[in-house]
């Protein structure tokens, strides 16, 4: 068991990590995010009264560190953007090393009955790190107006000459974000919903219509009214009802397509958020601003136990860790889902 003051050395060492890495922020800022950093590495909580509790701060009422804690969460001085730039900018260079294409991935997942967090992440090995976020107050598919902003800012923070391929599920699987893809060079695997209309060929038909056709592969396809230009794959498996439908800008073929499992990165991360770690669902914060913040502060954690990890692997690796493997994410999709080997047994 961690004491307060296991909490304190840590939150000295996130201290100067963001003073490293935020050198303009306001000290007060600075002290505050890293104790409570910290504070959630601690009780691995996003429940503000937990949080309250593990927060070493000198007093011992409860509902005054909870009030220190509200007090943050509601400071509009800080930006969520302006605090994760630095890290998804470091984390974005390493993943696009060697001319390596960048994964991105764009998901949404509800943190309450009021509130859908639409997220953008990075695949980092088997799972994905946040990048940045928006809150709305929605129960339904947050609109394309938010996804634009979150891109352009996640933009910004690319090395130069990075190649991004963009993955998203069929919530997003739209001609305004196949444009916006297009219109910045992007690759992109973006599931469709079987009820668009398209053009394959001159003759209008639906991406429903498609997936049950003979054909997995259609080049050149117009969507919808706009008629905005994509490439589709099909990947049909036995024990799935539904295939999948995939846009993008590469040529469509088997591996192409199946290239859209990258996408799974992202639940191993939403699974940190929510109820297997730190329980984004049971805050009960009302603002979808606060809320924001608080996945600051979560993202964070997740950063530093990334960082932490990795630097333990490479100073105290284990017999397999020494090993040098390598695994090619084409060829190992999630576990039952179409393309994975459990799935071709079955055919």
């Amino acid at each position: 068991m961690v004491s307060s003051n296991g909490v304190a050395v840590w939150a000295d060492g996130i201290r100067e990590e963001l003073r490293s890495k935020l050198p303009n922020q306001r000290k007060t800022q600075r002290n505050k995010l890293a104790l409570l950093v910290a504070t959630m590495l601690h009780v691995r909580s996003a429940n503000l009264v937990e949080l309250a509790c593990g927060l070493p701060r000198d007093t011992d009422r409860t509902d005054m560190r909870y009030q220190w804690i509200s007090r943050f969460l509601s400071n509009d001085l800080v930006s969520c953007d302006a605090v994760m730039e630095p890290f998804a900018r470091e984390i974005l260079t390493q993943a696009a090393d060697g001319g390596r294409p960048v994964t991105m991935i764009m998901d949404q997942t509800k943190a309450s009955d009021r509130h859908q967090i639409l997220m953008l992440s990075v695949r980092w090995g088997e799972r994905a790190l946040p990048v940045a976020w928006r809150v709305e107050e929605t129960e339904g598919a947050i609109g394309f107006a938010v996804q634009r902003d979150l891109l352009d800012a996640a933009t910004n923070w690319l090395p130069s000459g990075a190649k991004v391929v963009l993955m998203a599920d069929r919530f997003y699987g739209t001609p305004d974000l196949i444009g916006w893809c297009r219109d910045r060079q992007w690759d992109y695997r973006l599931r469709l919903k079987g009820n668009l209309i398209a053009y394959v060929a001159g003759k209008k038909t639906t991406t429903g219509d498609l997936a049950l056709s003979a054909a997995h592969y259609f080049e050149n396809a117009r969507l919808t009214a706009k008629h905005i230009p994509t490439n589709i794959g099909v990947i049909r498996d036995p024990g799935h009802p539904e295939p999948w439908i995939i846009a993008m800008s590469e040529k469509p073929g088997y591996l192409s397509t199946l290239d859209y499992a990258n996408r799974w990165g992202i639940e191993p991360m939403f699974s940190d958020f929510k109820s297997r770690g730190f329980g984004i669902e049971h805050t009960h914060l009302h603002y979808p601003d606060r809320l924001g913040r608080l996945i600051l502060v979560m993202a964070l954690a997740l950063y530093w136990a990334v960082s932490t990890g990795m630097w333990d692997a490479a100073t105290n690796p284990t017999p397999d860790e020494k090993k040098a493997q390598t695994v090619n994410p084409r060829n190992s999709p999630e576990e039952n889902s179409p393309g994975s080997p459990e799935a071709s047994a079955a055919s």
